[in-house]
């Protein structure tokens, strides 16, 4: 297989951990394999994560901020701050993205969200393309980032029963669909079904074999499963500019289910 760039964006405090140990575990693999890793350790980075007027380098600014006007502005005209560029060189050069976290009240960690806050600046990351009562931008399927590919790496000390059909805490597709679909297919990624290691409070040498054979299967085919058919905005599916599904479009299941193929 071709040598491919790989972006490992990382959030967990502990580098001792399950999840410390599963990304030394995926950068071995990818790097076997032929490809190229970075790994951006947002905990070890000390990554800022909140926005605020600091991440934009715009002079003599005296009325009040706001974040989507300044974050144009500050795209346009290169006056991000190095840290957030930094961040978008490492998405433009990556032919895959991975996301690994541990799962903390049915999200990310903050400091991963504020990541995706601060790098994916107006005209990088949202509002890009033609906004018209035609067309309503590139994304869901097209934007900067599309043609690439991405993976959420996730633990969660929760059952897989737990996540299932009739389990309390609701499919873990569900939960985790702001993030595939919202934060990674919105500009125009193409993201594969997540892998989840399940009841990972306890972990002994057994059941780390497990998951992290379970995981090479993956990794190995980073580049060859079939993403997630989630259904393009601009490919005739949704009424522009209400963004609605047109009538007669065949649904499978119910709730977010019906935005794929």
């Amino acid at each position: 297989m071709q040598a491919m760039n790989v972006l490992i964006v990382y959030a967990h405090p502990e580098p001792t951990s399950l999840n410390g140990s599963l990304k030394d575990f995926s950068i071995e693999v990818l790097e076997k394999l032929g490809h190229r890793v970075e790994v951006s350790d947002l905990y070890a980075m000390r990554w800022k994560s909140q926005v605020d007027a600091d991440d934009f380098l715009l002079d003599g600014r005296n009325e009040p901020l706001n974040v989507v006007r300044s974050s144009k502005e500050a795209y346009e005209t290169r006056r991000l701050t190095e840290d957030v560029m930094a961040e978008q060189r490492k998405l433009l050069w990556a032919d895959a993205l991975i996301f690994q976290f541990p799962l903390w009240w049915f999200s990310m960690p903050a400091i991963l969200k504020g990541w995706i806050d601060r790098v994916y600046a107006y005209g990088f990351g949202y509002g890009v393309g033609e906004h018209s009562e035609k067309r309503w931008g590139d994304r869901y399927g097209e934007g900067t980032l599309q043609g690439k590919r991405a993976l959420l790496i996730v633990t969660t000390g929760g059952w897989v029963e737990h996540y299932s059909e009739r389990g309390i805490n609701g499919l873990i597709d569900d939960i985790l669909f702001p993030i595939n679909h919202g934060v990674l297919f919105y500009p125009g990624f193409d993201v594969l079904p997540s892998f989840v290691a399940y009841k990972t409070m306890d972990i002994d040498k057994k059941r780390f074999t497990e998951i992290t054979a379970q995981l090479r299967i993956k990794l190995e085919n980073l580049f060859l499963e079939k993403p997630i058919p989630y259904r393009r905005q601009n490919a005739g599916e949704y009424n522009i500019p209400t963004l609605t599904l047109k009538d007669g479009i065949k649904v499978r299941g119910q709730g977010f289910r019906i935005h794929q193929n």
